[in-house]
C-alpha cells in the first residue's frame, strides 16, 4: 500500500530523457510507485510518451497527454482525459512552466513579449488547470493541488524578472485556491525549488555557476529532481491532510541565511569577527 494508493494524478511538465530526469518526471514516477494512476502531460509528446511507457513497464498505470499551458482548450482536454481514462481526479501537480526567455531581463530591458509569455503560460495556465480540475475533485470528495513555484518567486534577482514575478503570482494563487475551496476538501500548496540538477540544468550549468550556487547553499550538494518529488508526493498524500495554503522552499537553505555567510565562511571565523 503506497501513500497514493488508488489516487488519480495529473503531473504537467512530466517527461523522461536518458540524460537524466526532470522534476515532473521524477514526481510522476514516484507517484506511480506510491500507487497513483498518472496522467503525464507535457508540451512535447515523445518524452511524455516515454515516461508513460516507463511507468507501465514498472507495472503502473499512466497515459501521456500533450498540453500547451497557453491553450485553454488543451488544458480542459487534459483534465477530461484523466476522468475518461481513470474515472476521477484526486491530485494536480502544476509543474510545467514557461522557462525564462532571452528577453526576460531587468525591468528596463524587459521584452514585453517575454513578460506576456511568462504570465500566460505560468500564471494563466496554472489558474486554468485549477479551474478545470477542482470541480472534479470536489465531486470526488476533495483533492490536493501542488504548484511548482520557485525561489525566484520569494526573492529578487538581477534578471529573469517575468519568470520570478509569475512564480510570485503562483504563490498568491496557491493561497487563494486554498482559501476558497478548503471547506470543500481541496488543499493547495506550493513548493519553491532552489537550484536543481535536472537533465536541463546538467546540460546548461557551467562548473563555475555550479560552484557559485553550491557556495550559497547550506547543504553539501545541490538539489536533485527526487528531492522535489519527495515533498510533492508528501503534500499530495493524506499524510499532509492538515497542510494547506503553504509556500514551502525546497532549496537547500539558499534563502535561509544572511547574504554574506558564504564570504564569511571563506575568510574564517576569526577574521570575520565571529567567535
Amino acid at each position: 500500500m503506497g501513500k497514493l494508493n488508488g489516487k488519480v494524478a495529473i503531473v504537467t511538465g512530466a517527461y523522461w530523457v536518458e540524460a537524466g530526469n526532470s522534476i515532473g518526471g521524477a514526481t510522476a514516477l514516484l507517484m506511480s510507485r506510491e500507487g497513483a494512476k498518472v496522467v503525464v502531460a507535457d508540451i512535447i509528446g515523445e518524452p511524455a510518451e516515454r515516461l508513460a511507457a516507463k511507468i507501465k513497464s514498472e507495472g503502473g498505470k499512466a497515459i501521456a497527454c500533450h498540453v500547451d499551458l497557453r491553450q485553454e482548450k488543451q488544458i480542459y482536454t487534459m483534465v477530461e482525459a484523466a476522468i475518461r481514462e481513470f474515472g476521477s481526479l484526486d491530485i494536480l501537480h502544476n509543474n510545467a512552466a514557461v522557462l525564462p526567455q532571452p528577453g526576460d531581463k531587468d525591468v528596463v530591458r524587459m521584452d514585453s513579449a517575454a513578460w506576456d509569455m511568462s504570465m500566460e503560460g505560468n500564471v494563466r495556465g496554472t489558474m486554468l488547470a485549477c479551474k478545470y480540475a477542482i470541480p472534479h475533485m470536489i465531486k470526488g470528495g476533495g483533492g490536493a493541488i501542488v504548484n511548482t513555484s520557485s525561489g525566484g518567486g520569494l526573492a529578487g534577482d538581477m534578471s529573469r524578472t517575468a519568470y520570478g514575478v509569475s512564480k510570485a503570482a503562483i504563490n498568491a494563487l496557491t493561497q487563494y485556491v486554498a482559501t476558497q475551496y478548503g471547506k470543500q476538501g481541496i488543499r493547495c500548496n506550493a513548493v519553491c525549488p532552489g537550484p536543481v540538477l535536472s537533465a536541463t540544468a546538467k546540460g546548461t550549468l557551467t562548473p563555475e555557476a555550479h560552484d557559485m550556487l553550491l557556495k550559497h547553499t547550506l547543504t553539501p550538494r545541490l538539489g536533485l529532481p527526487k528531492d522535489i518529488a519527495n515533498i510533492v508526493v508528501f503534500l499530495a498524500s493524506d499524510d499532509a491532510a492538515y497542510i494547506t495554503g503553504q509556500i514551502i522552499p525546497v532549496d537547500g537553505g539558499i534563502l535561509a541565511h544572511m547574504p554574506y555567510i558564504a564570504e564569511f565562511a571563506q575568510i574564517g571565523p576569526t577574521k570575520s569577527g565571529n567567535v
